[in-house]
């Protein structure tokens, strides 16, 4: 009898359990899409190439952008968009924090702006070691700073994407300084996804393979240089912003709101780092 009983009380607890997954794994998720609805959202370098991209995709989805650069002129501008244009080198410690504590709270921030100083290792300059370093990697850490401040005093289970690179864990010739700044940007992010977990904010890496922005194209352009790298992706081909734009967009989302401290490798290559 009590056999029974113990059976009868296993079956009805596994249906119970079968019933709450499978209600979970049923429930409908508003589409991606509708999450940016009215949230605003921090990019810098937002005056050319992925930051543009990435702005643009942003108010397309109906967001607010504060859209950063060191050129005014060279930040979007259309009437009727949700955008708020703010000119700041990211490499400026000071200024950086100051006009980013300013923008108030938001619900994610995108550490789009680098620079790169193509120089051979025995020719590195000061400048060009500084510059980098300065707004790869301290810039986001500064720009961090301020917009995780501004989402912790108001309770907003925010994100941050920090743009990296392959070449962060790949060396390739000429490009120490970068290297270096997008090496020390892996560190960076997964340091920001341990310490600002505990307040719901979120940071990750997108690490893109070669992008053919405008200069892009134009730094890439001869075979010699880039026909050894594509030989290296199965996809055949290198990443669009849209491709770096696409993976932002989803860490920023809802739809990763499990995803903490990840490198997200946009470089169409299963195996190893490509560049």
């Amino acid at each position: 009898m009590f056999r029974s009983i113990y059976k009868l009380s296993t079956h009805f607890n596994n249906r119970c359990v079968m019933g709450t997954l499978s209600r979970g794994i049923a429930e409908k998720h508003p589409s991606m899409e509708n999450y940016f609805k009215g949230k605003s959202f921090i990019v810098t370098g937002a005056g050319a190439g992925m930051g543009k991209v990435i702005t643009g995709r942003l108010l397309g989805l109906d967001a607010h952008v504060f859209a950063i650069g060191r050129d005014i002129e060279s930040l979007p501008c259309k009437a009727g968009q949700k955008m708020t244009r703010i000119t700041v080198d990211i490499g400026d410690w000071e200024s950086t924090y100051c006009k980013i504590l300013e923008i108030g709270p938001v619900h994610g921030l995108v550490n789009n702006a680098g620079v790169a100083h193509i120089e051979p290792f025995l020719e590195t300059t000061q400048h060009g070691w500084d510059d980098t370093l300065n707004v790869n990697s301290r810039g986001v850490v500064r720009a961090s700073q301020a917009a995780a401040k501004n989402m912790i005093s108001e309770k907003i289970l925010g994100s941050i994407v920090n743009v990296s690179s392959t070449i962060s864990e790949r060396a390739i010739p000429d490009h120490v300084s970068y290297c270096a700044s997008k090496g020390a940007l892996n560190q960076i992010t997964r340091t920001m996804a341990i310490e600002l977990g505990p307040h719901g904010i979120r940071t990750n890496n997108v690490n893109p393979t070669v992008v053919l922005t405008k200069m892009g194209k134009i730094a890439w352009s001869d075979p010699k240089k880039s026909g050894p790298i594509m030989d290296r992706i199965p996809l055949g081909r290198f990443a669009v912003p849209n491709d770096v734009a696409n993976a932002v967009i989803f860490l920023l989302s809802d739809y990763s709101t499990m995803i903490n401290g990840l490198n997200l490798y946009v470089d169409g290559d299963p195996t190893i780092k490509s560049v």
